[in-house]
């Protein structure tokens, strides 16, 4: 089975004015495919691997050959961020509510503050990665940056919000000024997916606890 690039859930117009048409046109047929492409291609003589789902691929890489682990880590965490990235945004943006809006304000204060220290940590995040708000091993918040295309997953974190620092992300339209794309991406986040993420960790845990129950 392979690896296929997912439909992005709006037009590539709808994020507009804050990020522009070709940046997605671009980023997701081009950037996004050439991982897609890249991972299959590493896969191709390994049927036994051809089976998982990226997700798995990147929670098991010590399983994967050496002779393509770095290929499917790089190539398959660039299909798994880009893949969460999409779903994340959507036009109209808005703020959080629900669990996820408590255990923020319980994390780091208030909302506003949770949106300081993630802009920060993204604007002095040195080169090419993504900013991840994560629930760690015990369900607690966290704000994390990671190099190239390292995935939380692979480190036992589970990923809720995510946003791309490589500059074909944004570099069209604001070039070098990192800091101005990322206060235009607060008003194109979709939270209603950050909580739903955020809820599934939840139902997770608890049908685990019955069974151990």
């Amino acid at each position: 089975m392979k690896h296929e690039l997912p439909l992005l859930p709006y037009a590539y117009e709808a994020l507009e004015p804050f990020i522009d048409t070709l940046t997605m046109q671009i980023h997701h047929d081009k950037h996004h495919q050439a991982y897609i492409n890249k991972l299959n291609d590493a896969l191709k003589n390994y049927p036994e691997l051809t089976e998982k789902s990226v997700e798995d691929l990147l929670m098991s890489l010590d399983s994967v050959p050496e002779k393509i682990r770095l290929t499917v880590k790089n190539n398959g965490g660039g299909h798994f961020n880009h893949s969460l990235f999409w779903r994340v945004m959507k036009p109209g943006g808005g703020e959080p509510s629900g669990h996820l809006a408590q255990s923020l304000i319980n994390k780091f204060g208030d909302f506003a503050k949770f949106k300081v220290e993630f802009s920060k940590i993204s604007n002095n995040f040195f080169g090419s990665g993504w900013t991840w708000l994560v629930a760690n091993k015990s369900g607690e918040l966290e704000i994390i940056a990671l190099p190239n295309h390292d995935c939380p997953i692979a480190m036992g974190l589970r990923p809720l919000l995510v946003l791309d620092l490589w500059e074909h992300a944004y570099y069209l339209k604001y070039q070098n000024r990192r800091p101005e794309y990322i206060e235009a991406w607060w008003n194109v986040v979709n939270w209603e997916e950050v909580e739903k993420n955020y809820e599934n960790i939840h139902q997770s845990k608890t049908k685990l606890q019955k069974c151990r129950d």
